[in-house]
């Protein structure tokens, strides 16, 4: 069994404005045009605004920031244009002043210096493009695979967002998730990052636990627990939210089964987001908080 900490945890969810998407960019169905979710040949009617969501974590490791947003550069439309480039007709960047990532932070009273650890889900835009505004954290980190996904993968990524930023990358040191790959970041369990590959090569979703689960939960039949949350033989008591990041973007996702419209495997991303979707069953588990929901409020949780 796994030692718990008695100490609970904080998570922070932050929206760094939207991004603007034809809506079968998020949720794929077999009847969508090819390449629809460029949103080539489409109407006004086929475009919707999701948030764009940032995360703070804090428990006994210390404060932890998972993505980045918007970069403010995209609040006029040529700096928009130049910023985001080819990218630039098939997502859009709506950032309110006082919303980017490092403007937040002040408003909290939080240097990036402050930062313990910086993680990132993935490098696509909308996640990676405030990397500049907080390259001061003392570790930013993100999976082996992702890194090597932009060298496949060149279109899908814009590496100037993380110019001079000491970018590095971490490798598989648990057997968790769909694909038995996952990033223990403390070694305790507390913040595991989970292979969940499809949307991008090194796409990672997030567990972060935080105290002990009701007894009650912990009594419920065993085989409503989900495979993959921790290693085989270990058990964790721990609640637990888990960040799917982009594996699924909304209820649509989860109660439908959607997987994204911009895959790099459409069966991998299926796989990645089948676990998520057995995961929220888990009677350990608090709730999915997929990064563009837009029922997901931003705020505080304590557990």
């Amino acid at each position: 069994d796994c030692e718990v900490s008695p100490m609970g945890t904080t998570l922070e969810i932050l929206h760094t404005g939207t991004v603007i998407v034809d809506r079968t960019l998020p949720y794929h169905r077999p009847g969508d045009p090819p390449l629809s979710w460029t949103h080539a040949f489409r109407g006004r009617d086929d475009l919707i605004a999701v948030p764009v969501s940032t995360y703070l974590v804090e428990n006994s490791h210390g404060l932890t920031l998972i993505d980045t947003g918007w970069h403010p550069v995209n609040r006029s439309r040529l700096g928009q244009m130049a910023n985001l480039r080819h990218q630039y007709p098939v997502n859009k960047a709506d950032l309110p002043e006082g919303r980017a990532i490092d403007e937040q932070l002040e408003e909290r009273g939080i240097r990036p210096r402050d930062l313990d650890l910086l993680l990132m889900s993935h490098l696509h835009c909308d996640h990676a493009d405030g990397l500049r505004l907080v390259r001061e954290a003392p570790r930013i980190l993100v999976s082996r695979p992702e890194a090597e996904g932009v060298r496949a993968s060149r279109p899908m990524y814009l590496p100037h967002e993380w110019d001079g930023v000491d970018l590095r990358t971490f490798s598989w040191n648990t057997p968790v998730g769909p694909y038995g790959a996952g990033y223990d970041v403390f070694g305790d369990g507390s913040l595991v990052m989970v292979a969940v590959p499809g949307h991008s090569r090194g796409l990672c979703a997030t567990i972060v636990r935080g105290k002990r689960a009701d007894d009650g939960a912990l009594d419920e039949d065993r085989s409503d627990r989900a495979e993959g949350l921790e290693e085989p033989g270990r058990e964790d008591p721990r609640s637990f939210y888990l960040l799917t990041s982009d594996a699924g973007y909304g209820r649509p996702s989860f109660d439908q089964g959607l997987r994204p419209g911009v895959v790099v495997s459409a069966d991998q991303a299926e796989r990645s987001l089948a676990w998520a979707c057995r995961v929220e069953h888990d009677p350990r588990c608090l709730g999915l908080i997929a990064n563009h929901d837009p029922e997901v409020e931003p705020g505080v949780r304590t557990f």
